[in-house]
Parts: C-alpha cells; structure tokens; sequence
C-alpha cells in the first residue's frame, strides 16, 4: 500500500514538474515573441524564464539542463502552440520571425563592426573600464535604422568626468545619437562605475543584460553578474562568463594615452564641478519630468529613459497576454 501511494506521489511529482517547464517555455517564447524574437533550443533553455510567482519545492528548483528543453518541446500539446523551423521555435502562427530574424540577424554583423571602429577610439576617454553592446545589436535583432546602444563602465569617483568627455568625443566624431540623427548613431542612455550595482531590477532589464556583450574590458563581466545575482532570479540558466571574439583590447598606446588623461582629470574639484554642471542640465531637462519614465543619476549610475513605460511595462503587459492565449 505505501508503494503505491510512493508511486502515486512521484507520479503527481513528475506531472507537476513537467507542466511547471512547459509553462516556462511557454512563458520564455510568449516573452520573446513581444520582442519578435523566435530562439533557438539553445536559446530557450539559456534565456528561461522563471516563473517567480510559482512557490516549488527544492527537488523543482534543481537547475535544468538542455536536454530537459529539448524533451518538453516534444510533448503533443506544446507542440500545438510552439511550431519549428529552421531550427527557430515560435507560436503558432508566427513563422515569418525566422526570415526576419536571419536578415535582421545580418543587418546587427554590420552594425557591430560600426560599433568596433567606434569602441577603437572611446577605449582612450578617461577612467573608462568597459564597454558593453546592448539593445537590438546585441540581441542580433537590429533594424536598418536602428541606433547602436552601449553600455559604459568608468572608475567609480569618476562617472561624470567619463560620461562628459565620452558625449564630447561622440560629437567631435559625428556618431552621437540626437532626436533627429539616429540611425547608425551611438545612444549615451547608461553608465555605471565599477561599483557595478544596478538600481532598475525587473525582468525587462534582466533580458537587457543577459543579451549584452561587453567589446572593451570583458575582464569585468563576470563580475558584474556575480554582483547582480538578482539577474538569475529571472533567467536563472544564464551564465556571464563566456569568450568574446569581438573584444577591442587596449594596446600601450591606448593605456598611456587614457592614463595621461586620467591623471590630469583626477582631481576632485573636476568631477565635482562636471557632476554639478550635468545635474542641473539633467533637471532643467523636460524629459526628466516625464511620466512614466526612469531618470537615474546617481555617483555609481547614470540612466537616462524617458520612455521606460513604452519599453519593459509594455513588454511585461503584452507578455503577459500572450501567456494567457
């Protein structure tokens, strides 16, 4: 009798496991498909999505593996809503995003190598620690007019010296994103200091910095995902330590040019007296008032997203419908 009822048990066990990662791809795929993103296996178990508002127990907690993935996109009734093709999986009904995805994946190849002429000269500004490509180019989902984010990292002490003369070396170059010339141009919207700790933590901005990838000073990247381990609260199958091809390294010339300049930019009255001048140009800024938007400005980080309510609230209400259908 108490081998059946064990049976029973793990039976009900194994049903609610396997309903718990369907509801999980389900939940990766609905997310993705705002974004008009189909993902590869790979990229479904990597990108999972973590259903937060569910209490399991330790055993369901355990960390799944790939071919975990692959084995739940073969049950009968997810195969009914999440089609394949070309090794892409998408709901039903939404097949054009792998040709999309493909040309719009060979639309990013152009960008990045935009992206590297630039990080070639910004390596040289000040106090700069790393670079990071974030938003549509990193994603490999650009438009042809779509502008290149990034994401910088300056010595802590030193982000407003940094920011500043980074916009000054942007303009000088041509390559500053404004509200008229966007396409192809360079969007100053975040900075960090080596401090490294984000302010923003949701699932929108957990999908932003999985997707990043750093193009200057990689040595830092696994450390900021060890000091934003909230990132795995979202996405717990990522992991941020990985080899990057595309890296600009510094050279001898890069690293005495930037600490030349880092020493006549050290003083305190600098950063203090740029801080000053920013600030009051941040709050004299209409944007900054905006409903609905995120105006971070802080010593450790600088975000700057008037139209936040248009991007992860819409995403997360969208997502959330999708996962209803």
């Amino acid at each position: 009798m108490s081998e059946k009822l064990d049976r029973k048990i793990s039976l009900e066990k194994f049903k609610f496991m396997a309903d718990l990662l369907a509801k999980k791809i389900i939940a990766t795929v609905a997310y993705y498909d705002v974004l008009d993103y189909p993902l590869t296996v790979f990229e479904l178990w990597k990108y999972l999505i973590e259903n937060t508002e569910i209490t399991i127990d330790d055993q369901a907690k355990k960390p799944l593996m790939l071919i975990d993935i692959i084995n739940a996109l073969e049950d009968v009734e997810l195969k009914k809503r999440i089609k394949t093709d070309a090794g892409y999986y998408f709901f039903d009904g939404r097949e054009n995003l792998v040709s999309q995805r493909i040309e719009r994946n060979k639309i990013s190849e152009d960008k990045y190598k935009i992206i590297r002429r630039v990080v070639g000269f910004l390596r040289f500004v000040p106090f700069v620690r790393m670079i990071l490509v974030t938003g549509r180019v990193a994603m490999k989902n650009a438009e042809k007019k779509s502008d290149l984010d990034l994401l910088l990292v300056f010595e802590k002490g030193h982000i407003f010296s940094g920011r500043f003369l980074t916009v000054i070396l942007l303009s000088l170059l041509g390559k500053k994103r404004t509200e008229r010339k966007i396409k192809n141009k360079i969007c100053l919207n975040h900075f960090l200091s080596t401090d490294l700790s984000t302010e923003v933590q949701d699932l929108f901005s957990a999908h932003e910095y999985v997707f990043m990838s750093p193009i200057f000073g990689a040595q830092l990247y696994a450390k900021f995902f060890k000091k934003n381990a909230w990132i795995k609260k979202y996405q717990p199958n990522f992991e941020g330590s990985i080899l990057f091809a595309r890296e600009i390294r510094d050279n001898q010339f890069s690293k005495s040019i930037r600490r030349f300049l880092e020493y006549l930019f050290s003083f305190n009255f600098i950063e203090n007296s740029l801080k000053k001048f920013q600030l009051a140009k941040i709050m004299a800024n209409p944007k900054t008032q905006k409903a609905g938007g995120v105006i971070i400005h802080s010593d450790n980080e600088l975000a700057f997203w008037p139209d936040f309510e248009k991007q992860g609230p819409r995403v997360f209400e969208e997502f959330k419908k999708r996962c209803l259908r």
